[in-house]
């Protein structure tokens, strides 16, 4: 799985942001306000999305209606996941990719990491005491304070 190509990234974000399953003419009328587009195109995207297992469609009536199979955040996810699995030194990626982050992305990393090994993330969430359990192999806390800050993205650091 890659990245979606342009007028189906579209789709799908359309789709997203509607939270409910829609119909080739309802997505077709919201794009025809921004762009010029044959219906039968729209048709033919959300077709091929179903087909490669991105979107699930019932029928309802005469018309199909669409839905994603994946949230955003499940896309997102998994878009993660593969670049991370195409990375020859996975630590080394880890840690370029914490480098980058802000403080609020690192605390919200945290979080995550928290709570999926079960605790509430509140013990520990600033990384002082290392209870949050987002230590990386080298003892330092995702999104320690010894790293240069421009604005919001870290400018130094572990590397």
């Amino acid at each position: 799985m890659r990245g979606f190509g342009a007028l189906a990234a579209a789709v799908m974000d359309l789709l997203w942001s509607a939270g409910e399953p829609r119909t080739v003419r309802a997505v077709f009328e919201d794009f025809r306000q921004q762009r010029r587009i044959a219906y039968t195109t729209v048709m033919t995207v959300m077709d091929n999305l179903h087909r490669k297992g991105w979107l699930r469609r019932e029928l309802v009536g005469r018309a199909y209606l669409y839905e994603p199979v994946r949230s955003r955040e499940e896309h997102s996810a998994e878009l993660m996941g593969e670049a991370l699995a195409d990375s020859v030194d996975l630590a080394t990626t880890l840690v370029h990719f914490v480098e980058r982050m802000s403080p609020e992305e690192a605390r919200l990393l945290r979080d995550a990491l928290a709570r999926s090994r079960g605790t509430d993330g509140a013990d520990g969430a600033d990384g002082a005491d290392g209870a949050d359990g987002a230590d990386g192999a080298d003892g330092a806390q995702v999104g320690d304070d010894d790293r240069q800050c421009d604005g919001d993205r870290p400018t130094g650091g572990r590397g």
